[in-house]
């Protein structure tokens, strides 16, 4: 068999053209062949192009004329990173290791709507659980939950607890308000706990070919069916800088009739990123996916509350998170 594989091989060598078998070159490494693949995998695989009414072509032209093959690295980082900040997106980022371009745009400029400190003295205190990543406290009869990161495992046994818990009082309040995201399956996994069945909270696709409207087909992002849910009242506290697997959380657990939405919006992040490597090593993501809520609207732009609440300077002063406080009246009014 062996012997049958290598004259296979020695006549394709043969009676094969030798465009085909010369080994590729190397990925060009000049500033400008740099750029240009930068430039074209976005153009390819971007995904929020006409829903930002971004004319990427004539940002091509901006930005290529700001560098020559002799652009030094810095230089050449600092072309690249303007030009991907031109894409507003907070999924969009360029690594080039002595750096990391960003764009927090989706949180700065508004409320933070979060502090901390008056969480962990006047809501937590000294004698919370700690079930896995979820840290939760009873406010009076109501089951507070404070989930950092969904890059944080939760497993089912850390999700049974907070149910249960739950179950022993009068309702349930989620704060995922600073949570930056993290992995959608913690997400599937943490709304899974609020209903028995299959319910449908938004549509996808994903960016599949070169046109500005090569799309996949839309297909549905359902909530999954959990097994001993709780069914009561439940309130998810969000804020902008909610955002990515954060903003996905929000969308399936605003679709559940149980659920209220408190704070302000979440901060967007509603398109999966893919990633790539530059020809000197540099690596960058951005967002190729899209995925609408029941009404047609982006997620890309947030989850919108269904009551929106700043916290007040005055309820600050004296540690009070009246966030929290609306919350809790809101559980009261749906017992």
């Amino acid at each position: 068999m062996v012997n049958k594989i290598n004259l296979c091989l020695i006549a394709l060598l043969f009676f094969s053209s030798c465009e085909q078998w010369v080994i590729p070159e190397d990925p060009k490494s000049e500033p400008l062949d740099i750029f240009d693949s930068l430039w074209e995998d976005v153009n390819e695989r971007y995904s929020f192009f006409d829903h930002k009414e971004i004319d990427w072509e004539e940002i091509r032209t901006t930005y290529r004329a700001r560098i020559t093959n002799s652009t030094g690295s810095k230089g050449l980082y600092d072309v690249l990173a303007d030009m991907l900040f031109e894409l507003r997106d907070g999924h969009v980022n360029l690594n080039a290791g002595f750096d990391n371009s960003r764009n927090w745009e989706w949180y700065q400029n508004y409320p933070d709507n979060y502090d901390q400190n008056i969480i962990d003295e006047n809501y937590l205190r000294k004698d919370f659980w700690i079930s896995g990543p979820f840290i939760h406290q009873f406010l009076n009869d109501v089951l507070y939950v404070n989930y950092r990161s969904f890059s944080q495992n939760i497993s089912e046994g850390n999700l049974q607890i907070i149910l249960e818990r739950a179950k022993q009082g009068q309702g349930l309040i989620i704060d995922v308000r600073n949570n930056g995201g993290g992995s959608l399956k913690n997400a599937y996994t943490l709304a899974s706990g609020f209903t028995d069945s299959e319910v449908l909270a938004a549509k996808k696709r994903i960016k599949n070919g070169s046109g500005k409207d090569d799309f996949s087909s839309w297909e549905d992002l359902s909530v999954p069916a959990g097994e001993n849910v709780y069914t009561g009242p439940v309130v998810v506290l969000t804020n902008r800088r909610s955002y990515s697997a954060t903003t996905f959380f929000a969308q399936m657990m605003k679709v559940l009739p149980q659920v209220t939405i408190v704070g302000d919006q979440t901060g967007g992040g509603g398109g999966i990123p893919v990633f790539g490597e530059l020809a000197n090593g540099w690596t960058y993501r951005f967002s190729s996916t899209q995925t609408i809520d029941l009404e047609g609207r982006q997620i890309e732009d947030g989850v919108l509350a269904d009551v929106r609440v700043d916290l007040n300077p005055v309820n600050i002063a004296r540690g009070e998170d009246n966030i929290i406080t609306r919350a809790l009246r809101v559980i009261y009014e749906n017992n």
